[in-house]
């Protein structure tokens, strides 16, 4: 027969329970026992309980009698749930983790978790594996072979070191507007024009567009950003040759920073990026007075991503260049009209990677002095 446990609670108890149901971070299951083991205190009937919180009688009918026969933190507590038996034993966990870090199959970039279930019952006697067992045994061991990291610093060296930091000293350097710091790059873009006119959206329709295109080519985007304000320039060229270089040089000088007495600028190691470039687009005299007024900070090779304006270039292809654009001079008015507004709302690139904190991350990479030879 049904044995029908009655809850008194002491007054200690009611508000202990009060409290937890009041405030802080308590499991779900746990203030549902509580709420439970109240009302129960208050006189409700099991049926009044279940529909009141929105639950099972059984669930009220054993939360009561855990409370009589063993007390109230085992009644909010969970009872032991000692579940399925595992699938697999240790060496087969073993065997699954060393097929995740082997090469995939033929004709597979990488294994998925139905390949490797497929792989470990050819390997084994299961006659089946879900994927989620997979899955499970994987995480266990901070595995996910469907992912890969790209490591970005292949070797520091001496010379990678020295430019690292000289490019984050300039980010830390207070703003001086005699010798400002501007990051430069380059980046082609595609020109695609429509074959069909795209339809425009209507209430309860998507856009739509035809998937066929055709290219008109390519046009090169040149892209200067202040390090310490907010201004960026992009401009829109045929190519990227060292002409074009040479007169985005000029241009920083007598257009953007005429009253600079000299123009830090941070770039990469393009065969264009160089001071030979000057003299080559322009006469010696020319050349030699733009020089004068700059000052080339080179990126380490294979860091390019320390140079600031990469992160801008990220901006300007995500929130302008995301779409079809046909044409050059199309390409300049968009690219124009996003500038004006970037530079007016105030945006500005929030570095945060210092030279300390460089040299902590860094530290193992970092060139060990030789020793001192003995005399």
């Amino acid at each position: 027969m049904n044995v029908r446990y009655r809850i008194d609670l002491d007054q200690p108890e009611r508000d202990e329970l009060t409290a937890m149901l009041r405030g802080g971070k308590h499991p779900a299951r746990r203030l549902k026992r509580a709420q439970i083991l109240l009302a129960a205190d208050a006189g409700s009937s099991d049926e009044a309980i279940a529909t009141t919180a929105m639950i099972g009688g059984s669930t009220v009918y054993r939360t009561k009698r855990r409370f009589v026969e063993m007390g109230l933190e085992a009644a909010l507590c969970e009872e032991p749930r000692p579940g399925a038996e595992r699938k697999l034993t240790g060496k087969e966990e073993a065997l699954l983790v060393a097929t995740a870090c082997s090469s995939p199959p033929p004709g597979r970039a990488r294994w998925t978790l139905e390949l490797l279930a497929d792989e470990f019952v050819k390997l084994t006697e299961h006659e089946q594996l879900s994927r989620e067992t997979v899955r499970r045994r994987l995480a266990e061991n901070g595995l996910k072979p469907w992912r890969k990291d790209m490591w970005c610093i292949p070797k520091a060296d001496a010379e990678y070191v020295a430019r690292m930091e000289d490019v984050l000293d300039l980010y830390a350097e207070t703003p001086d507007p005699t010798r400002p710091v501007v990051c430069f790059d380059e980046s082609p873009t595609q020109l695609i024009g429509e074959v069909r006119q795209p339809i425009p959206p209507a209430p309860g329709k998507l856009e739509r567009y035809d998937c066929e295109y055709k290219r008109n080519g390519t046009a090169n985007l040149f892209v200067f950003l202040d390090a310490h304000r907010s201004w960026r320039k992009v401009k829109v060229t045929e190519r990227r040759a060292a002409d074009d270089f040479a007169h985005c040089m000029r241009d920083l000088v007598d257009v953007h920073y005429p009253e600079a007495a000299c123009i830090r600028v941070v770039l990469d190691n393009l065969s264009t990026h160089t001071p030979a470039a000057l003299y080559q687009a322009l006469p010696p005299s020319e050349a030699r007075r733009i020089f004068r007024r700059l000052e080339f900070h080179y990126t380490p090779k294979h860091a390019s991503w320390l140079n600031m304006v990469e992160i801008e270039i990220g901006v300007l292809r995500s929130q302008c260049l995301d779409r079809r654009i046909e044409s050059r001079d199309r390409l300049r008015t968009e690219v124009a009209a996003w500038e004006r507004r970037r530079n007016a709302s105030g945006a500005r690139i929030k570095w945060m990677f210092s030279t300390e904190q460089a040299r902590v991350k860094l530290a193992k990479s970092y060139p060990k002095p030789s020793a001192a030879k003995e005399s």
